[in-house]
């Protein structure tokens, strides 16, 4: 019985090894899995991705030069507005009894200059009197002396008096203009996009001049200041175009220029950017100050063209594969590469053979690079890489080769590729 039971164990693990013999003679027959993708025609756009801020072109903050309390408010929210339009007034009653207290200065003053003229007068009737009477010697040289030093006092009080009340006017003007400041106007036609106070509301411009209303000029052309990364920065220029998206339309595309590239390094966590500024359109007035936009700068662009993987000028089949495949490897050169030779190939998969193609690559997106057409065909398939397992399994299944779907565009976020 035991006998029995080890000669049927023995003819088990022949029976096992020999299929599993079988199962990797056949395996290592098998043809190479490829992961190929269609060459294509269409665009190539190189861009970079950047977020920003939508702004009116032109903001004006209305404030008051005085303090005082909020009378009255001629403006609120959305407003629209006139350049010299009354839209605030601020309680006028001390300001005018102010200009009061100085149009009375004013008027003692001119009082006060008017007797200096009459006590000059006077002292030069005396001072001609004094000459001629002492030219007939009928009086002393000291009364001479003293009728002269009158005279030039009295012109000298005259000179006071009169320096007194140009003061004491141009504290009248100083007065009258803080009157007119009592009243608020529009400096530009424009609408209200922000009102910070209520009427009873006290504000006090001791320090500085609090603002009111904040005045947007036209929102029909608006702005978006970008900040972009200073890695991208040096490929950013004046005039390139630019779309972008805003969460309050996310089904609609916007579209822009780059008007200008300040200067002014904005430094945030050690990280560098560039404030860009975007002219926009903005003929619907869908966009409004403050929304965030998600800006794609295009830098460069090619129509038309044909387009392959950049995984496929990467792809270098090694000699395993031609031998798998039947064919004869190439000289180390042609098959790997080196230097200039290495970018300037791809490798078309057809009737079951790998033949190199030579192209001139062009402008790229981060997936996808245009070439020069050449020897390369729209439909060609080439090689991007050997599928993984897993890949050649899906292959097999679906009886067709493994595709890998290719984003139209490659993103960089804040300027920075990914």
């Amino acid at each position: 019985m035991k006998k029995k039971l080890m000669l049927v164990l023995a003819v088990v693990a022949v029976i096992t090894a020999s299929a599993a013999a079988f199962y990797r003679g056949s395996g290592a027959q098998e043809d190479p899995k490829l992961t190929m993708a269609a060459i294509t025609r269409g665009s190539v756009v190189q861009a970079v991705e950047a977020t920003g801020t939508l702004e009116a072109v032109t903001t004006v903050d209305v404030g008051t030069q005085v303090s005082g309390t909020i009378k009255a408010l001629h403006a609120d929210y959305n407003s629209q507005v006139r350049k010299g339009q009354v839209i605030a007034q601020l309680e006028p009653s001390l300001f005018e009894t102010q200009v009061e207290q100085a149009r009375a200065m004013v008027q003692r003053l001119q009082a006060e200059v008017d007797a200096a003229k009459v006590q000059v007068d006077d002292t030069r009737v005396k001072l001609k009197r004094a000459q001629e009477l002492t030219a007939l010697q009928l009086i002393p040289a000291t009364d001479l002396e003293t009728a002269q030093a009158n005279a030039r006092q009295a012109e000298a009080s005259l000179k006071a008096a009169e320096a007194q009340l140009v003061q004491g006017r141009a504290s009248l003007r100083n007065n009258e203009v803080n009157l007119g400041h009592a009243t608020i106007k529009a400096p530009i036609d424009g609408i209200v996009i922000s009102r910070s106070v209520d009427v009873g509301q006290t504000v006090a411009a001791s320090m500085s001049a609090p603002t009111l209303f904040v005045l947007a000029q036209d929102l029909r052309q608006m702005q978006v200041n970008a900040r972009v990364d200073e890695s991208d920065i040096g490929r950013i220029e004046a005039g390139q175009a630019v779309e972008f998206r805003v969460d309050a339309h996310p089904d609609e595309t916007f579209t822009g220029t780059v008007k200008q590239v300040r200067l002014e390094p904005m430094v945030e966590q050690n990280v560098v950017s560039y404030v860009t500024v975007i002219d926009v359109p903005n003929p619907e007035l869908k966009l409004k100050p403050g929304m965030t936009a998600n800006v794609t700068i295009e830098i460069a662009r090619a129509d038309d063209v044909l387009r392959v993987p950049n995984a496929a000028l990467r792809f270098r089949p090694t000699a395993e594969v031609f031998t798998a495949l039947g064919q004869q490897a190439p000289e180390p050169r042609a098959a790997g590469g080196s230097g200039a030779a290495r970018g300037a190939g791809v490798w078309v998969f057809a009737d079951g053979r790998l033949t190199r193609v030579r192209v001139q690559p062009g402008i790229n997106d981060g997936t996808t690079t245009a070439v020069a057409a050449g020897e390369l065909e729209e439909g060609a398939q080439v090689v991007t890489a050997l599928a993984a397992q897993t890949a050649a399994t899906a292959t097999q299944r679906s009886g067709s080769p493994l595709i890998p779907q290719r984003p139209n565009r490659v993103r960089t976020q804040q300027g920075s590729s990914r």
